[in-house]
């Protein structure tokens, strides 16, 4: 009896195998919506179309309450975490650029000196992930499997798919002046059909061509107030109200071109595109294989920080790539199979409304302009009158991302103790009405790197990285914006820049779920290994969602 017992959970375990492996995936795509609000799918859900983010919404998974668990909300920490989950207290990736410690030089979180771009001309320093410090799914996957795994990332943004596809990616692609690029970190020369692709010029092709709304506007203006509205910027030849022409506002093709370029909804559809040719190209989950393949957007990124969310340009961006997925979508069902592939979709981040807009059109929320130069002007003061003036040339500190960083050279010249200078610098500017929080990076450091709490404190703690932070971090007070004189911007713990979207579909998944509990982006990473068969990567703590 106890030899069939055995038997028969023997045949049952085996055809659970079996199951599971006729579910799982042979393409995992993972999408990021740079700065994508969670609100976006309800606000503009009436004007989607078929096959784009209907699939998810009425035949997916979606969790409606999915938070970034960190505080400084910019793209390339938030893309770090999607691809790792972990976040910059392991991952290192603390914001989008930040100061060395000496507070003289910056770099950027893909900078790499010792690596050079291929598909440009002249050549030109290089990208990688090399400040990446934690594994990403893309890393474990080639990790278990080789060869038997290929791992690419496509985006308009060198940050967003180089985070997201990290150090073991086979090919990472991004936008540069009209032509995908990428770098020798990955390959010796870009591939024929790159340069095919490149050779067409599609981004030339539209200059001169105009961007107005796919529909009548008086949709718009019933959904996002008008057009014409106080706060919004005026960028690269564009100007604040549709219809706009496509010509950077010169005469020729140019930088400022390029730029009103990837303002535009044609860049969506320009990588729309890219991403196809690449699932053909290099075969993408059609080979036998179990592929990755990270995608992200980020024109909404470029639209939303010149218009903000409640204008008519960020409504027409999201119906636009509504449009584009769908096409995504219909491609990867001829090329590898409809029920062959699973998608999930979230964002690095959200984004504030205009000052202006927050101030005129929501109770309670009073918007304004942060001004940053006061904030080091003040710090500056209370240095100075304690330890005398630095010496000609030279400062106390210097701004980096949403924090304050002590010059070496300022403290060595006074004979200053870092710790005691940034604690006096905290209670200086811990009283400004711009500031919710002020910590000192002594603080964070004595917490634990591993808080599981939701305070802000927890939330800011998670974003520090002990070498790479600056000396006195602060949070913004809700709806102060740091962007002058137009435009808005992210970078907080709050709402409106933490709350994004996580919407999955395709094999593995379960299907017309929605699920209301609160879940956080750092759990993506273990729900997308768990889909593909492979381990999370090591440092995350976050559980599988499904």
């Amino acid at each position: 009896m106890r030899t069939l017992v055995c038997l028969l959970w023997f045949a049952l375990l085996g055809a659970d195998c079996r199951a599971g492996a006729a579910e799982r995936p042979a393409l995992v795509v993972v999408i990021s919506i740079d700065q994508c609000r969670a609100d976006y799918m309800e606000r503009f859900r009436p004007w989607f179309g078929e096959g784009g983010f209907r699939r998810f919404l009425e035949d997916g998974l979606v969790f409606t309450d999915c938070r970034h668990r960190h505080a400084q909300t910019v793209t390339a920490a938030g893309h770090a975490t999607i691809g790792t989950g972990v976040h910059a207290e392991v991952h290192g990736i603390i914001g989008n650029e930040w100061y060395d410690r000496e507070g003289l030089l910056q770099t950027t979180s893909v900078h790499d000196p010792e690596a050079a771009l291929l598909g440009v001309l002249p050549a030109r320093p290089g990208k990688s992930p090399r400040r990446l410090a934690a594994a990403t799914v893309g890393g474990e996957l080639k990790r278990r499997l080789g060869d038997r795994a290929r791992v690419v990332g496509v985006t308009i943004k060198d940050r967003a798919a180089i985070m997201m596809a990290g150090r073991g990616a086979d090919a990472v692609y991004w936008l540069e002046r009209g032509s995908f690029v990428t770098s020798d970190y990955y390959m010796e020369r870009l591939p024929d059909w790159v340069d095919r692709f490149n050779s067409e010029r599609r981004v030339e092709a539209v200059f001169g061509s105009t961007w107005d709304r796919l529909l009548d506007a008086s949709v718009y203006d019933r959904v996002q107030g008008p057009d014409d509205a106080p706060g919004e910027e005026s960028r690269h030849g564009l100007g604040t109200t549709f219809p706009r022409k496509l010509d950077g506002g010169e005469a020729r093709i140019g930088t400022q071109f390029y730029d009103a370029y990837r303002l535009s909804p044609h860049s969506s559809a320009l990588l729309t595109a890219f991403a196809l040719d690449t699932i053909a190209r290099e075969q993408l989950g059609t080979s036998g294989r179990t592929d990755l393949l990270c995608i992200g957007y980020s024109q909404t990124d470029y639209a939303g920080h010149s218009y903000g969310p409640d204008s008519h340009e960020i409504m027409d961006s999201v119906l636009r790539l509504d449009r584009d997925l769908a096409q995504l979508f219909t491609g990867l069902d001829a090329a590898v199979g409809v029920g062959r592939y699973a998608v999930a979709v979230t964002a690095d981040h959200g984004v504030a409304p205009l000052p202006e807009r927050s101030t005129a059109n929501r109770a309670g929320e009073a918007g304004r302009r942060f001004d940053g130069d006061a904030l080091v002007a003040r710090a500056s003061e209370v240095l100075t009158a304690r330890f005398g003036a630095p010496d000609e040339g030279d400062r106390w500190l210097v701004r980096d991302g949403s924090g304050l960083r002590l010059r070496a050279s300022a403290l060595e010249a006074r004979g200053v103790d870092r710790s005691q200078a940034s604690a006096l610098v905290r209670d200086a500017i811990s009283g400004d009405p711009q500031l919710a929080a002020v910590f000192t990076a002594e603080e964070l450091t004595r917490l634990d790197a591993h808080e599981t709490g939701e305070s802000l404190r927890a939330r800011v703690r998670r974003g520090f990285h002990p070498d790479r932070s600056p000396d006195v971090l602060y949070v913004l007070a809700p709806f102060v914006v740091d962007r002058q004189p137009a435009g808005t911007n992210h970078g907080s713990p709050h709402e409106y820049d933490a709350h994004v979207p996580l919407l999955w579909f395709g094999a593995g998944v379960p299907r017309g779920e929605t699920v209301t509990r609160r879940v956080g982006v750092d759990a993506i990473a273990p729900t997308v290994a768990a889909l593909l068969g492979v381990p999370p990567p090591p440092e995350t703590v976050a559980s599988p969602l499904f």
